[in-house]
């Protein structure tokens, strides 16, 4: 997701009233790496995203937090941990990160908004984006630790990302069984692994668009979790064929997927309304969390 012309910079962000943001890490995180300058947020507005409306935007995130968002009347039990967009180099904070959380705790599910580090470098040994997935590995184990404190049940925790988040939602799909960096306390001997995953419009999947394969660094196995992906044919910045491989990968090896494809949406709608059919696809998550046994149908 590319940014456009941006607006006056704000220190960081900060959650609505209400909901605080913790570290993720006792102490420095694993692997840090210096990022260009301080974090700030600033307000984007980008003719491809979002059908040109203003988004908020996060730049040069080194300490990464969770900000957990309660349903404030029933509780199903079940956890989201929410990956925001931004290609791995920025944050789309409220697009694809508190307004998600707000769709979620409204339908009793309790949302875990993850501010992760960015920009991850694109070549290199952290290249595909591993200080991502160790905050999100981090997270999720995190998550499960904290269960019975936070009304969760620690076998209905799911993850949803999009565009990049959604790519990370594959990797941490495909990266469950040993932790990226070595155990720092408890809540890393919790397991990391999803119970189901929600990837939109994800990147970084289709290694090769021309031969249609998909990318080696998300090896598909039996033990991915069951699979919900939503993707538009005209989206201009990442094609369709990486949903569809990663579709017939997870197909292949006998893992629960349902896919949506649409003729139009383009990239980063979001939970924003349109006019077209692809922005009622909260609508079937819901249903397919029904099918899955997570939520009652």
């Amino acid at each position: 997701m590319v940014g456009g012309g941006l607006s006056a910079q704000t220190a960081a962000w900060q959650p609505s009233p209400g909901h605080t943001q913790v570290p993720i890490w006792p102490k420095e995180a694993p692997d840090a790496q210096p990022v260009p300058g301080p974090e700030e947020m600033k307000t984007v507005k980008d003719p491809l995203v979002a059908g040109g409306e203003p988004w908020l935007q996060i730049d040069n995130v080194s300490q990464p937090t969770m900000t957990v968002y309660s349903p404030k009347g029933k509780n199903t039990g079940v956890a989201v941990v929410v990956f925001p967009g931004g290609g791995y180099r920025v944050l789309a904070i409220d697009l694809q990160g508190t307004e998600i959380c707000d769709w979620l705790t409204s339908k009793g599910i309790t949302a875990v908004l993850l501010k992760y580090r960015v920009p991850t470098p694109t070549v290199g040994p952290y290249r595909d984006s591993p200080m991502a997935l160790e905050d999100a590995q981090r997270t999720v184990g995190l998550v499960r630790f904290n269960a019975a404190e936070w009304h969760i049940d620690p076998q209905k925790i799911g993850v949803i990302g999009f565009s990049a988040g959604g790519h990370m939602v594959t990797a941490i799909s495909t990266h469950f069984d040993k932790r990226l960096y070595p155990a720092v306390d408890a809540a890393d001997k919790e397991s990391c692994r999803p119970d189901f995953a929600i990837a939109l419009y994800p990147g970084h999947l289709s290694k090769d668009d021309k031969n249609f394969e998909l990318n080696p660094n998300v090896p598909v196995t039996s033990k991915t979790p069951p699979t919900f992906l939503v993707h538009a044919e005209d989206d201009a910045v990442n094609s369709v064929n990486n949903s569809l491989v990663y579709y017939i990968a997870l197909k292949n090896a006998g893992v629960p997927v349902e896919m949506h494809l649409y003729a139009e949406g383009g990239h980063a709608f979001g939970l924003r309304r349109t006019k077209l059919p692809i922005t009622d696809w909260s609508q079937l998550v819901e249903k397919w969390l029904g099918t899955i046994g997570m939520i009652s149908r």
